[in-house]
């Protein structure tokens, strides 16, 4: 990424965010959007923070919110020649939680759309004792628009994910220093 590449969002993921930020405190999920991709630089800057490893770069990645803690949720550019819409969506927590969420933007809308945020997704097999997904009305009606060919609850958007991706832990932590 470039620093003047255009950091603004994919429609669907505007149309998403913007909902999220009427959300946020109401529904028990804790993340927020930046309202455009950090740049190149911020990336970087990011990524060498959370791997301590400065050689790296944050090329591989685009992100665009946050949880309460300071995790991070981005898209990961894994897929060669797929445009972003089409890369999995991953959070890397401020604790060292790491999850591939979503398998797509489209599974992303979804997820968002059963009750889930990122953190939810990434831990899902050691949920906060008391917490409960609230569906939402209007990021459904997202999901349907943008993606209806991916509709799917929650669980089985995260089970997708991990299924395709069950090294991201060990790769992303390979590379911490």
């Amino acid at each position: 990424m470039t620093p003047n590449e255009d950091r603004r969002f994919p429609a669907a993921l505007a149309a998403a965010m913007a909902v999220r930020l009427d959300c946020i405190g109401e529904d028990g999920v804790d993340f927020e959007s930046f309202g455009a991709f950090l740049t190149a630089d911020e990336t970087t800057d990011w990524w060498r923070s959370w791997t301590g490893n400065r050689e790296l770069n944050g090329d591989g990645f685009r992100v665009f919110g946050q949880d309460g803690t300071g995790g991070s949720v981005a898209f990961w550019l894994i897929r060669p020649g797929q445009a972003l819409v089409e890369q999995p969506v991953v959070f890397l927590g401020s604790e060292g939680e790491t999850g591939v969420v979503a398998r797509n933007l489209g599974a992303f809308l979804w997820l968002l759309a059963d009750g889930f945020g990122p953190w939810e997704a990434a831990t899902a097999c050691d949920p906060e004792p008391d917490w409960v997904a609230h569906p939402n009305r209007e990021l459904t009606t997202i999901a349907e628009q943008f993606a209806p060919d991916h509709r799917a609850p929650a669980t089985a958007v995260i089970e997708q994910a991990t299924r395709e991706f069950p090294d991201f832990d060990d790769s992303i932590m390979a590379l911490c220093r």
